[in-house]
């Protein structure tokens, strides 16, 4: 998984980027076919926003998330995150096998 942290007004701590590597952790291991992870931090007055493009097999996920603390808007866009690639992961395995449970043969 390759990941590509940018800051938009806003500097890139170790801290930081070390409470979104353990984050992303959970996506990672709920689908181990993550290619990259885009992540934007940026700051607006008074309000911290996250933004996350997912790349996965044959899909691109999005979300952002923002709210007045950083560590709180990183944690539920994790959790957006999460969702769409466990719906992801579920589509993913429902093509993999029909309606009797058995594998499809390959085409």
């Amino acid at each position: 998984m390759n990941l590509n942290l940018t800051g938009h007004h806003l500097e890139i701590t170790p801290a930081i980027r070390e409470h979104m590597l353990s984050k992303l952790g959970k996506v990672k291991r709920h689908f181990d076919n993550v290619i990259d992870v885009n992540v934007i931090l940026s700051v607006d007055k008074l309000v911290q926003k996250a933004e996350a493009t997912v790349h996965v097999s044959g899909k691109n996920l999005f979300a952002e998330a923002s709210d007045d603390n950083l560590y709180v808007a990183i944690d539920s866009l994790v959790d957006s995150l999460d969702r769409q690639v466990l719906k992801h992961k579920e589509k993913f395995e429902a093509r993999r096998y029909d309606q009797s449970g058995k594998p499809q043969a390959a085409e």
